[in-house]
Order: structure tokens, then C-alpha cells, then sequence
């Protein structure tokens, strides 16, 4: 079973696909981190850098948000800088860094129908845990 980090990106790309956005990469690596998401927005032709924190009901960091400090922003900026400069096809167009916070609890019954996705705007189902998206920030930080 994938943990619940990589199931909380596969949710938010879902979300992410039925809101128009392309996803190019999951988890991007390189030296300096890992970019969760890498989408393309094809409404405005932006390249989106996601970090997703996915977190359980009452937890310690307001839904991960506290785990985005400056030294998390640094790597996220340094890996993108990598990104483009490995994917030169992308280096033409406007970025942004967006955050989506996930909080989920595991459902006390599993239905089979579950293995896809099941989206009902914000809350979303999917292999046996019930995920609501709390904030999607556009733009979080530079």
C-alpha cells in the first residue's frame, strides 16, 4: 500500500485535472529536493510547482502549512531553477508555486467501487480514506 503522502499528490492531481490543468511530473527530483507536482495550466499557460501536505484531523502544524518555512522554500526554488534548466521546453513560460493542504481520515468501511477517484468538489474518496482539500494557495510564495 503507497503511503498517505503519495496518496494525498495522486488526489490533488485529480482535483487538479478536473479543474483543466495538465499534470507533466510527479515527485521531481534532483539534488536539491523533490517537486511533488509539476502541472501546466493551460487556461493561462503558467508551469505550477505543487508542494501537497496531506495531514490527519487535528494535527500539530495547521494542515502542514508550518512545514513550508523559509529553508522548504529555498529547496523548493532551487529544485525548480534545476527543472527548468534540465527541460529548457518549459523555460519560456511564466511559474508559480502553489500549496494544497489535505487533511484525510481512514473510513471505518471500504467500498471496492473506491480504487478511482470520487470527487465531490472539495472532499474526495479514495482507497479506503475520505481527503478534504482545506486551502489551495495559488501563488504562495516567490
Amino acid at each position: 500500500m503507497e503511503n498517505i503522502g503519495h496518496l494525498g499528490e495522486k488526489v490533488i492531481a485529480q482535483w487538479l485535472i478536473r479543474k483543466g490543468y495538465d499534470i507533466l511530473y510527479f515527485r521531481w527530483r534532483c539534488r536539491w529536493g523533490e517537486i511533488d507536482l509539476i502541472a501546466k495550466d493551460n487556461k493561462s499557460d503558467i508551469l505550477i510547482f505543487i508542494e501537497v501536505k496531506t495531514r490527519k484531523i487535528r494535527n500539530w502544524d495547521s494542515d502542514g502549512i508550518f512545514a513550508i518555512n523559509d529553508t522548504k522554500q529555498e529547496k523548493l526554488l532551487l529544485t525548480a531553477e534545476t527543472f527548468l534548466s534540465e527541460n529548457s521546453s518549459f523555460s519560456n513560460l511564466n511559474c508559480r508555486f502553489d500549496i494544497a493542504l489535505l487533511n484525510y481520515y481512514k473510513k471505518s468501511s471500504f467500498n471496492q467501487e473506491e480504487t478511482t477517484f470520487i470527487i465531490n468538489d472539495k472532499n474526495i474518496s479514495y482507497q479506503g480514506y475520505q481527503f478534504c482539500i482545506i486551502d489551495y494557495i495559488e501563488n504562495a510564495f516567490n
